[in-house]
């Protein structure tokens, strides 16, 4: 069986909601659910991973509302990522269902990320989330993430809706052991207007009520 190391810079750093693309169902505080891959078995392991580009939010995500986490490897900066060791078709379901596709046999993706990527850089779209980024190698595997084509510069930028930052913050703390005052500066050092939640409480509360 084939491995590669899937980079998360946004939401996917947290468990719980990576758990919702491999195994089926809404991720807490989200709006939507997705249809899992086609192996649900959890990652091997997780590791954090320091990528060499900024972070920066656009669009509007259907999921959590306000603007959506992406990755310009190509602007200098600092990136909080979180590295999971899932097998090749693992990977392929998850860029799927973040391209709102859904996982199927024979999805090229498996077999592309198995290879060197040209340039480093393979397109599967236009769309968001359709640029997959080899970010480096760990352990002899690929480290591999999935972006927009556009940079930071080339679009609005968009406010992340408190949930969307609060799921982030989740990853940050269980994959770093960040506290609530070292996610807050991440946050400001990335978006210095947008005041950052404390994550582990308001997460909580927006997801069980309390």
């Amino acid at each position: 069986m084939s491995y590669v190391w899937y980079v998360s810079y946004g939401s996917n750093m947290s468990e719980a909601r990576l758990a919702a693309y491999l195994e089926g169902g809404r991720p807490p505080g989200g709006a939507r659910a997705h249809p899992g891959a086609r192996d649900r078995t959890p990652p091997a392991r997780s590791i954090p991973v320091d990528l060499p580009g900024s972070l920066y939010f656009a669009g509007e995500s259907k999921q959590w509302g306000g603007g959506v986490a992406y990755y310009d490897h190509d602007t200098p900066g600092f990136t909080a990522a979180r590295g999971y060791l899932v097998t090749a078709g693992q990977f392929a379901d998850i860029a799927a269902q973040e391209m709102h596709r859904a996982p199927q046999e024979g999805d090229p993706i498996e077999e592309v990320v198995l290879g060197p990527l040209d340039g480093g850089r393979h397109t599967a779209g236009p769309g968001r989330y359709e640029t997959l980024v080899e970010v480096g190698r760990h352990e002899d595997l690929p480290l591999l993430t999935f972006t927009a084509p556009h940079g930071l510069g080339h679009v609005p930028h968009a406010h992340p809706s408190s949930t969307y930052l609060a799921t982030i913050g989740l990853g940050l703390r269980e994959s770093r052991g960040w506290g609530e005052d070292e996610v807050a500066d991440y946050f400001a050092s990335v978006l210095p207007s947008v005041p950052a939640p404390r994550t582990g409480d308001e997460l909580s509360r927006r997801v069980t009520g309390r």
